[in-house]
C-alpha cells in the first residue's frame, strides 16, 4: 500500500503535530465564542485594530493569519492520515479495505460538512464550502495518491495547481470570465450548476481542487516524519520546502496570479501550504527535538478530539455562547464594567467550558472520530 521504503519502524505520536492541531481548534474555537468580533469592536479607530484584523479573512487579494486557519486544518488532517495508513500498512490491512474505510470517512465528511450549514434563519441551504465537505474529497484525493513515489506525489499536486489556473484563465462562460474577480469566475459559474446560488463572500466549491494541496503536502510531511531519517534531515527537509513554496507563492502572487483564500488561487496554496510546513518545523524542532513539552497538554487536549470540537462549535456551541452571555451580563452589569468588556469576559468563560470539556474527554480517554 506504500513504499516500504519511505517508512521505518513503528514510531510513537509526534507532539508536534498533536499541538499544532490543537492551536488550530482553539482558534477556531475562540472564534465561536465570538472574541474576534468584540475586540474588533472594542479596538475599533485604534492602532491595535490592525492586529485583531489579522483574525478575519482577508476580502479579496492579500493575505492574513486566519487564512491560513483552514489549510492548516486540511494539512495536519493529511500528516495523520500518513501515520493512520502506515499503522494499517504494518497490520497487514489490504488496500481495498482501506479504500473502503477511507470512502466511508470522506462520505460522513460529506455529510456532516453539509449538514452543519443545512440549517439557516432564512431556510435549508445546501452548499459545499464547508472545511469538512472540502476535506471530503482532499482526503479521498490523498488516499489515491498514498502509494506513489515522492515524485510523482510532488508533480500531482503541482498539477493540480496548473489545473485550476487553466480552468479560471481559459473556460470562456459568458459572464464568468474574468479569472480573479468576485462573482464573475469560473468557480461562481460552477456552483450556479452545482448549488444553483454564489457565494455572497466569494467561496467556491472547486476550492476542493487546489487545496486538495495542502492534505497531499500534509501526508507527505506525515511520511517524512515517520521515516527513519535523521531528525536534523528532516526538520531541514520541512523548512527548506516550506521557504521554496512561500517564495514561489509570492512571486507567482506579485506577477501573475493574485493571492485570493476565497477561491484558492494557486499563489494562495503555494504561500499558505509553505507557512504550514515552516510551522510544522518549527513545531517539531520545538516540542520534538527540544523536547519543550511541560505545558504542551493545555493544547493538545483540543486537538485530540479535533473533528468532535469543529462539529460542536458549529452546532451546539452557539447556543451555549448565547447562554453564557447572558449570565455574564445579568452579574456584571451592576459592576458599570463596559459593555464591550463584560462581552470579552462572556468568551473567555465559554472558551474554558469548552476547553474544560476536550480535557475531561481526553482524562476518560474518549475519543470521537470519523
Amino acid at each position: 500500500m506504500a513504499n516500504p521504503t519511505y517508512f521505518a519502524e513503528p514510531r510513537q505520536r509526534l507532539l508536534s503535530l498533536d499541538f499544532m492541531r490543537g492551536f488550530i481548534m482553539i482558534l477556531l474555537i475562540l472564534e465561536g465564542t465570538g472574541l474576534f468580533e468584540k475586540l474588533d469592536a472594542a479596538t475599533a479607530g485604534t492602532g491595535f485594530n490592525v492586529v485583531v484584523q489579522q483574525f478575519f479573512h482577508h476580502p479579496w487579494n492579500g493575505l492574513r493569519f486566519w487564512d491560513l486557519v483552514q489549510p492548516g486544518f486540511m494539512f495536519i488532517a493529511g500528516a495523520a492520515m500518513a501515520y493512520s495508513l502506515h499503522r494499517q500498512q504494518e497490520q497487514g490491512v489490504p488496500w481495498r479495505q482501506s479504500f473502503i474505510k477511507i470512502l466511508k470517512r470522506s462520505a460522513l465528511l460529506l455529510f456532516w460538512g453539509i449538514w452543519t450549514r443545512a440549517v439557516k434563519p432564512e431556510g435549508l441551504n445546501f452548499e459545499l464550502w464547508n472545511v469538512l465537505a472540502q476535506l471530503a474529497f482532499t482526503t479521498l484525493m490523498a488516499f489515491l495518491i498514498f502509494s506513489w513515489s515522492i515524485k510523482n506525489q510532488i508533480l500531482f499536486s503541482l498539477f493540480l495547481l496548473v489545473l485550476t489556473e487553466i480552468l479560471y484563465r481559459f473556460t470562456n462562460v459568458s459572464g464568468f470570465n474574468q479569472p480573479f474577480t468576485d462573482q464573475h469566475n469560473f468557480g461562481n459559474y460552477i456552483d450556479l450548476l452545482l448549488v444553483h446560488k454564489i457565494s455572497k463572500g466569494g467561496w467556491v466549491t472547486i476550492n476542493f481542487i487546489p487545496t486538495a494541496c495542502h492534505t497531499i503536502w500534509g501526508m507527505m510531511a506525515g511520511s517524512l516524519l515517520l521515516s527513519n531519517k535523521p531528525a536534523g534531515l528532516k526538520l531541514k527537509w520541512l523548512m527548506m520546502t516550506g521557504i521554496i513554496l512561500l517564495a514561489l507563492g509570492y512571486i507567482n502572487g506579485a506577477t501573475l496570479t493574485p493571492i485570493v483564500k476565497r477561491i484558492a488561487t494557486s499563489s494562495f496554496v503555494l504561500v499558505s501550504g509553505g507557512w504550514c510546513l515552516v510551522a510544522l518545523a518549527f513545531l517539531y524542532w520545538w516540542n520534538d527535538i527540544k523536547g519543550h513539552t511541560r505545558y504542551a497538554w493545555i493544547v493538545t487536549v483540543v486537538g485530540m478530539n479535533s473533528l468532535f470540537i469543529y462539529l460542536f462549535i458549529e452546532t451546539i456551541s452557539g447556543g451555549i455562547n448565547e447562554y453564557v452571555n447572558h449570565i455574564t451580563i445579568a452579574f456584571l452589569t451592576p459592576t458599570h464594567l463596559p459593555v464591550l468588556f463584560i462581552g470579552i469576559i462572556a468568551s473567555a468563560l465559554t472558551f474554558l467550558l469548552e476547553w474544560f470539556l476536550c480535557w475531561y474527554m481526553f482524562r476518560k480517554k474518549v475519543f470521537i472520530k470519523i
